[in-house]
């Protein structure tokens, strides 16, 4: 499963959480996601380095 599907799969599960606590945690993995796929598309486009600098 790439990044981007797992994002889509949080989405909806957001959107048909059934109480606060789900949601809350769903939110937060859903967060992480969108982190991690941040921080890919900019080692990609050379923005950044993930590696040490030592």
């Amino acid at each position: 499963m790439t990044i981007e599907q797992h994002i889509e799969e949080l989405r909806a599960e957001l959107r048909n959480a059934c109480d606060a606590v789900q949601r809350r945690q769903v939110e937060a993995e859903l967060q992480l996601a969108e982190a991690d796929l941040a921080v890919a598309l900019a080692e990609q486009d050379g923005i950044i380095e993930a590696e040490p600098p030592f």
